[in-house]
């Protein structure tokens, strides 16, 4: 006789309809952990996993917004700076820095030439247009005199409200001036002529040189009676050391400007 502890857990009965067997569990006192007898005290928990946080090689959204923002800087930077009116020394610089280019790359495979020897043959082709000046200023006056003395523009001298000898006078001393002013043009031409080896070289230095002078050259909008504008076109620069004085020129007259204004 089983006791009331030990309870039969299977009841075995045999089915009229199948004849199986069909066991039937019966919930007991003495095995209270049981799969098929649990409570909701006694149910099984999952296995709780912790979650490994993998470095993330993607930029996070703060990276990229500062990226965003700075690449929006520059291009507001590079728009403003395309889009601000230059002035035209910067014009006139840039342009002259073009032509520079154009004709150094149009003669590449000519030798350079270089600074020194640049200026030095700058100093002999003035001279020579200051000889034809000269020479060109005596014989227009010279021959102008000649013809007026003869009496062919004695109408055109009737009509000057001067005496007659005044007015021979200015007609024969526009004729010096005109001589003057078509005697660099001749003088040029024959020190091209003279050195025309050095033709191309010298017209792709003079472009250079003049660029140079453009760039670096002060505002003479701002010159006074006591701050003159120092050699504007640069005509007595006659060697390196000479351009560096001009240079330095240039920087003391930015220097009193900013200093007096």
């Amino acid at each position: 006789m089983l006791s009331s502890t030990a309870t039969t857990m299977l009841r075995a009965g045999v089915s009229r309809s199948s004849g199986a067997l069909q066991p039937m569990l019966l919930r007991s006192a003495a095995c209270p952990y049981s799969p098929f007898s649990m409570n909701s005290t006694t149910k099984l928990q999952k296995p709780t996993t912790t979650s490994v946080r993998t470095l993330s090689t993607t930029p996070s959204a703060l990276v990229l917004r500062f990226r965003a923002q700075q690449q929006a800087q520059q291009q507001l930077r590079k728009a403003s700076s395309t889009t601000r009116p230059r002035s035209d020394a910067e014009l006139d610089a840039s342009a002259a820095e073009a032509a520079a280019a154009a004709q150094t790359a149009a003669h590449a495979g000519e030798p350079v030439l270089d600074w020194n020897t640049f200026f030095k043959l700058r100093k002999t082709r003035r001279r020579v247009q200051l000889v034809f000046s000269v020479i060109m200023t005596l014989v227009t006056s010279g021959a102008g005199g000649a013809v007026l003395s003869t009496g062919v523009a004695d109408s055109l001298v009737s009509q000057v409200p001067l005496e007659p000898m005044f007015a021979i006078g200015l007609m024969t001393a526009s004729f010096g001036a005109l001589g003057w002013l078509m005697g660099p043009a001749m003088g040029g031409m024959v020190f091209n002529a003279m050195k025309s080896k050095y033709r191309s070289q010298m017209a792709i230095k003079e472009s250079q040189f003049f660029a140079r002078i453009k760039k670096h050259r002060v505002d003479p909008s701002a010159s006074s009676m006591g701050n003159p504008v120092p050699d504007f076109y640069g005509e007595k620069i006659s060697s390196v050391a000479g351009y560096r004085q001009w240079l330095k020129d240039q920087r003391a007259f930015n220097k009193k400007r900013t200093t007096f204004v």
